[in-house]
């Protein structure tokens, strides 16, 4: 090889070596409220068992979620002072995660939610894992259905919910601490919100997803569950709402971060040394890892990382 030539291919893949790789950032929305339907969203507490809805959203490589946002209805004449507390959690698609036995309590339990969460993606408020901001996008919203104490099980699933609601429309926007590390997979995405003197109820999306919403094959439709049917969870639309054609729901929510594809593989014994040698790369350096990804120090990012890879 011609020297030159030699010397111009040797200094290229130094630049390689030295230049970090861009980050590339991550967002994924189901698109604004469909206006037709408000779902239970909320721990136990005065009385009232503790509900959960989850909507799905897939990763096409490891990413770093930094945050997200929901809108939903406070109801009873709460207001923005009464949401005491957020909590989220992630799930994988059923039956990772799970007994894998019908139990005969619900119809079916393909494209569910798992029965337990992701212990390693659960952020709250109450425990400083989270921080949240909630604003008035409409004081008299109503809508022509809700799913809030009609959750039955088979046979009896088809009640039809709870019929009308009406209440002030909120958005929240989380900021995770630390993010979220997950990597390429489907999910379920579950937020809760404490509402002191009413009830949260999540609002819908369209389903499909449509413009302003981030479309992705095998959309899955939303699902509910309450502590009597817990591990199991029904189809708010199809299991639930029902009718001769039963209809479909998203629910809203958006997602926020970095995608990362270059970390290491979960359960891999060089996953940690792999990731930390890729954040180095991709952002210039592990402070600058940290910084960029939103974590307060180094030894965040670390540990963080650690328990993703284990």
């Amino acid at each position: 090889m011609d020297k030159s030539v030699l010397v111009v291919v040797m200094f290229s893949a130094m630049a390689w070596l030295t230049t970090p790789a861009l980050a590339a950032p991550f967002s994924f929305s189901t698109g604004n409220p469909d206006g037709r339907l408000g779902a239970l969203s909320q721990p136990a507490g005065g009385g009232s068992l503790e509900t959960e809805t989850a909507d799905d959203f897939l990763l096409g490589d490891t990413t770093v979620i930094e945050g997200a946002t929901i809108e939903g209805l406070i109801t009873s004449g709460a207001s923005l002072s009464d949401i005491t507390n957020v909590e989220v959690e992630v799930y994988h698609v059923f039956p990772t995660d799970s007994v894998n036995v019908a139990s005969g309590n619900v119809p079916t339990r393909k494209n569910s939610p798992s029965d337990v969460e992701i212990g390693s993606a659960t952020r709250d408020q109450s425990r400083g894992t989270l921080s949240f901001a909630a604003t008035l996008v409409n004081s008299n919203l109503s809508v022509p259905s809700s799913v809030v104490n009609q959750i039955k099980k088979f046979p009896n699933q088809a009640t039809h919910g709870d019929g009308p609601a009406g209440g002030a429309e909120v958005q929240i926007v989380m900021t995770f601490t630390p993010p979220i590390i997950l990597p390429a997979n489907q999910y379920f995405f579950r937020p809760q919100v404490s509402v002191d003197n009413g009830q949260f109820l999540y609002l819908s999306a369209p389903k499909p997803i449509v413009a302003r919403g981030t479309p992705f094959p095998n959309d899955l439709q939303a699902w509910i569950r309450n502590s009597e049917l817990a591990p199991d969870w029904l189809r708010i639309g199809t299991d639930i709402i029902a009718g001769t054609t039963p209809p479909v729901f998203n629910m809203v929510f958006s997602l926020n971060g970095e995608t990362f594809p270059q970390a290491g593989v979960p359960g891999k014994p060089n996953c940690h040394g792999r990731t930390v040698s890729a954040l180095a790369h991709q952002f210039g350096g592990i402070n600058a890892a940290a910084a960029t990804l939103g974590f307060s120090s180094v030894q965040q990012l670390q540990d963080t990382f650690e328990v993703f890879c284990n």
